[in-house]
């Protein structure tokens, strides 16, 4: 399955399970796992840090299928992505498939007829699962018609219903904001990604995930280290570029974000740049000072390239629940989010706050964390999603 699909003149294949050097992918460091806040080991003061690249330093390598292999040979190669990934996934959302699918086993335990009572109970598995309130009132109001019409009378019926008004509400989310990088012509270079969030929620990782990700589908990637308000950053995403080969403009500690992020600009133009990466201050969502700065940077971004940004990701943990719905309600009242990052989807019984996004915010869920691997930050997919959480 391509990562990054913006370049329509070739076909790549991401290796998502083959390592460089035939070992597993590399787990994150222990310490990257635990928090982003915690320090890093001192990063170059110089303002570009660009490391060598080589197959040594990828902890996992892609593969760019020539014209040599036949059509059912690349066909045969993506289905068999399609399913590693489907695998991956449904083991990410194992724990929220037991507190939703299998409770609602338990609800219907013993041929129950469908009544009030069994509604209710109905009620707190969705909510249990964080869907939301709101959006647990509209699938259950659409369950309810099915009982009044005789079309739900027993439990795979329910989770056929429950099911299909998930999808439809998760589809619904991709008409808002940005659903795919594809929307904005190719000719309009660098495409500037701006990933923003509170502290903690996993937004170093991701920036460092979605750069190797992106490169390995064959692009070239810059990083902006325009957090200069805490020191950790700058020092955790020079890491990340010496790991994944990947140039980082970066300044000292305190310099202006917005003048970071210009000059960071005018490098990915004057060396081609397919991508440009852009951290972003972390502080507290309430902290007004903060989101007049990513104002700030937005129209300066603009200034250099047509439509910058062209996304904003807001990165979310699943862990946090309705907290982290409040915070991209906060985010998205100045930001500007196009889209969401849902980290640690792997470790939460409560990953039914994808849909309670998508529901209540109209905005797609771009990518999720579903481990601590390298490659485990996957391109969210509804259908994969949905059906994983009951099947």
């Amino acid at each position: 399955m391509a990562f990054w699909r913006r370049k329509k003149d070739e076909f790549v294949s991401l290796g998502l399970s083959r390592a460089a050097d035939d070992r597993a992918p590399v787990a994150l460091p222990e310490a990257e796992r635990k928090t982003e806040s915690q320090p890093a080991p001192p990063a170059h003061s110089t303002a570009v840090a660009a490391q060598p690249e080589g197959p040594a330093s990828l902890p996992w390598q892609t593969s760019v299928l020539g014209l040599d292999l036949s059509i059912e040979q690349l066909q045969a190669q993506e289905a068999a992505l399609e399913q590693e990934f489907s695998a991956r996934f449904r083991r990410a959302v194992a724990a929220t498939r037991e507190s939703l699918s299998e409770r609602i086993d338990t609800v219907f335990a013993g041929s129950r007829q469908i009544d009030a009572a069994l509604l209710d109970e109905l009620e707190e598995v969705l909510i249990a699962a964080d869907i939301g309130v709101p959006t647990t009132m509209h699938v259950l109001e659409t369950v309810r018609r099915g009982i009044s019409r005789k079309e739900i009378d027993d439990i795979e019926k329910l989770k056929q219903a429950i099911k299909s008004e998930l999808l439809s509400i998760l589809h619904a989310s991709e008409r808002g904001g940005v659903a795919s990088e594809t929307s904005v012509p190719e000719n309009i270079a660098p495409y500037v990604m701006m990933i923003v969030g509170v502290n903690g929620v996993g937004k170093t990782t991701t920036i460092g995930k979605l750069a190797q990700r992106i490169k390995a589908e064959g692009n070239d990637v810059l990083i902006c280290a325009a957090d200069t308000f805490r020191a950790a950053a700058s020092e955790q995403l020079a890491i990340w570029a010496e790991r994944t080969g990947v140039p980082l403009i970066q300044q000292k500690q305190g310099t202006d974000p917005a003048a970071v992020l210009f000059d960071s600009m005018k490098a990915a133009k004057a060396r081609g740049s397919d991508v440009l990466i852009v951290d972003t201050a972390g502080r507290l969502h309430n902290k007004s000072n903060l989101m007049a700065e990513l104002e700030k940077m937005k129209r300066v971004a603009g200034r250099e390239v047509e439509g910058a940004p062209h996304e904003t990701l807001l990165v979310v943990d699943a862990v946090t629940g309705q907290n982290g719905l409040e915070q991209a309600r906060q985010f998205l009242k100045i930001a500007g989010v196009t889209g969401i990052v849902l980290t640690k989807l792997d470790g939460t019984a409560k990953g039914g706050i994808a849909v309670a996004i998508a529901k209540e915010l109209g905005l797609p869920i771009r990518y999720a964390g579903i481990g601590e691997k390298v490659d485990d930050l996957v391109v969210f997919d509804a259908e994969t999603y949905v059906n994983s959480l009951f099947n």
